[in-house]
């Protein structure tokens, strides 16, 4: 089984704005490539989970979101890293769209997109870690197993007194990179 460093997508690896899906309006946080590239180098698989309830709301479409992760696949392998894998939940339980209009187990902090990476790239989730702006990104992740990070980025400064003890807080992907880099090499 592989190790894995699962990123919430919006106010981890870009600047957080509402509903975003055209590749001329995302930005990336400071660092974060680099820090995509850092979890490579040490081996871990780099897999982006997000709820994009912007697609359920009938905003923009599924097409419009996997454009933006071939953009961002793309940057991440010009800057030396790589992103393994996409996953996204389309759904809203209130306020979607026709189809899109359910309760569903992707959605986190449910485990769907988790469960579905976890088979289909073979990860063992008691050496993966999750990162996020929210702390329903990083519970969907420790409810499985993993070691949770949240970040100061995005929503992360708001969501920052509902950390419990177990998770970690560090003020962006990158700086968490860092840290985790010393970790794993001692410098």
């Amino acid at each position: 089984m592989r190790k894995c460093i699962f990123l919430d997508r919006d106010g981890n690896i870009n600047i957080e704005k509402d509903y975003l899906y055209k590749v001329e309006d995302f930005e990336f946080e400071k660092g974060a490539l680099e820090a995509i590239k850092i979890f490579k180098e040490l081996g871990y698989l780099v897999v982006v989970v997000t709820n994009q309830s912007g697609v359920a709301r009938g905003y923009y479409t599924e097409e419009d979101v996997q454009n933006l992760h071939s953009f961002l696949k793309k940057k991440s392998l010009e800057t030396g890293g790589e992103i393994d894998g996409f996953y996204y939940c389309p759904h809203h339980p209130d306020k979607g769209i026709g189809k899109y209009n359910k309760k569903c187990d992707c959605r986190k902090p449910g485990p769907g997109m988790f469960l579905k990476a976890q088979k289909d790239l073979d990860i063992d989730f008691n050496n993966s870690l999750v990162v996020g702006d929210k702390m329903s990104d990083v519970k969907a992740g420790e409810n499985l197993g993993m070691r949770g990070i949240l970040v100061r980025t995005g929503h992360g400064k708001k969501e920052e007194f509902k950390v419990e003890s177990t998770t970690e807080v560090y003020d962006s992907l990158y700086d968490f990179a860092l840290k985790f880099q010393k970790e794993h090499t001692g410098h």
